[in-house]
């Protein structure tokens, strides 16, 4: 992995994503791209949400390019290859920009929403970076305590052709020493269209996996079961491959559950995009 851009806000969970990013780095050769998008205005908090805002302070923007140059240097003084990043307006547009502009090979950032209503209805930031993206991006979730990525678990619903996507993910489980296992989630709630048994089949061919790694269980919500098998074998990392669909596939008749999982997951997920 040559470069992997980490957006940070300085917040606790952006120190999670960094310490993600720092797992997956190799110092000689991977250089970390620590962006900082900074805010023009803040919230007027004398109003109603909403209802009004406030430009910041130029001494409030030297100090987070300050912080931001203090954490690329301290990264540097631990021996890895560190650049800083600064844009300013929205966090959405500007890592997209960034990833156009130094195509990076993964974007690991933290999850802040907090999973309501707007958040379920029109998407986080993290939302929308982790199903557009044309690199993987991985989702770190508040709850998440990082060490290693050591139980690695990839959902799947067997329901497409992945193989593109596991011969972009096996290489990188390998070298982070990860013992991978594959889960589906039978429930009323998710189609069965395809037969499991020709994408099992495909999968065992070419990447050597046996019966032993594949695992299906039997939920009425997919993504509780996703979870409780998570927390079954103790997964430091939740894999899954996300599909561009059309707009009434997407929202009405067949949801995401990629989607889904970015804002309710509370283990980190790396997301991986099939080429369509």
């Amino acid at each position: 992995m040559k470069k992997i851009l980490i957006p940070i806000d300085f917040s606790d969970n952006a120190g999670r994503a960094l310490a993600a990013a720092k797992i997956l780095a190799k110092k000689e050769s991977t250089e970390l791209l620590i962006m900082h998008v900074y805010q023009l205005n803040v919230h007027d908090m004398t109003v109603p949400s909403g209802a009004g805002m406030l430009p910041v302070s130029p001494e409030l923007e030297a100090t987070f390019r300050g912080r931001l140059n203090d954490m690329v240097k301290e990264l540097q003084v631990e021996g890895y290859k560190a650049t800083s990043l600064w844009s300013s307006g929205g966090i959405h547009p500007a890592v997209f920009e960034a990833i156009e502009q130094h195509n990076p090979d993964m974007v690991v950032l933290g999850r802040t929403g907090t999973g309501g209503f707007l958040d379920k209805l029109i998407g986080s930031a993290a939302t929308r970076i982790g199903l557009d993206a044309k690199c993987p991006v991985m989702i770190v979730p508040p709850q998440a305590n990082i060490k290693a990525f050591k139980e690695v678990v990839y959902a799947t619903q067997l329901e497409y052709d992945e193989n593109d996507v596991l011969r972009e993910a096996f290489p990188l489980f390998k070298e982070l020493g990860s013992r991978l296992s594959f889960v589906k989630i039978d429930s009323p709630t998710q189609p069965d269209i395809q037969s499991d048994h020709q994408f099992v089949t495909q999968i065992k061919n070419e990447f050597g996996v046996t019966d032993n790694d594949f695992v299906i269980k039997k939920s009425d919500s997919v993504i509780e079961g996703i979870e409780n098998y998570c927390d079954s074998v103790k997964a430091d990392l939740l894999v899954m491959s996300a599909r561009h669909r059309g707009f009434i596939e997407a929202f009405i008749t067949n949801p995401s559950l990629t989607r889904k999982m970015i804002i309710d997951t509370h283990v980190p997920l790396l997301i991986f995009h099939i080429k369509e």
